[in-house]
């Protein structure tokens, strides 16, 4: 019963300010065309597992730690030879989070995790995909409370995809600042500075002008010195 009363802050800020707006913003007829978050896919792949199984395992508990949630240990679909893997071998591990546990992760990755990421000057605004799905990665799975930095024996990256029901990317960039994705605003490009025009020569005064005409006069009436 209180699983089913429970309500995640994000979940309860879309239905009741988030939605109008996007209504209002599309002009949607239909409350089910207004885009919406689908599931969260969060997957950390481990290259090092090849050589060492134990470290996938370490890396699934730590992916359970920050999801609340089992993940899934992905396997090699095949067999290459330059980097000694084998069809079937552990590299790395997923999960995938709905509902509750979707907002609840979603929330704690935009107010805790991201604002520790280390010289974090925003989101890219072109990582999405065109079909309402946005990618991001982050490099150390540390940022995330629920790991113990003390306890940690490598630090590892992840990657996040955000799957919504947006058809492309404006409806799904909508719906993420509305969950206050912090998002880089794109540079615009330098403005080239115009050359400024160059004053006009002033013309001498007329006094100027006739003591310059004597001076060159009394010049050229002076007789040439002898050697």
């Amino acid at each position: 019963m209180a699983d089913a009363a429970y309500a995640p802050r994000l979940k309860t800020h879309y239905n009741d300010v988030l939605r109008p707006e996007l209504i209002k913003q599309f002009n949607y007829k239909n409350v089910m065309q207004v885009p919406r978050l689908d599931k969260v896919v969060i997957n950390m792949g481990i290259g090092e597992g090849v050589a060492d199984s134990k470290k996938v395992q370490i890396a699934a508990d730590d992916l359970m730690l920050i999801a609340g949630q089992k993940p899934v240990i992905t396997r090699a679909r095949k067999s290459i030879a330059t980097f000694k893997l084998r069809e079937g071998m552990p590299v790395g591990a997923k999960v995938t989070l709905r509902k509750n546990r979707m907002y609840d992760f979603i929330d704690r990755l935009i107010t805790i995790a991201l604002p520790r990421v280390r010289d974090f000057r925003g989101l890219s605004v072109t990582s999405f995909d065109g079909h309402g799905n946005y990618a991001l990665g982050i490099k150390e799975h540390i940022v995330f409370p629920e790991i113990d930095y003390d306890k940690v024996d490598a630090i590892l990256g992840l990657d996040v995809v955000v799957c919504t029901t947006a058809v492309n990317n404006d409806e799904a960039r909508a719906l993420l600042k509305g969950f206050d994705f912090p998002f880089s605003e794109p540079t615009p490009p330098p403005t080239q500075q115009e050359p400024e025009p160059e004053a006009p020569a002033q013309e001498p005064e007329p006094a100027e002008a006739a003591a310059d005409d004597n001076d060159a006069r009394e010049q050229t009436d002076a007789p040439a010195e002898e050697e």
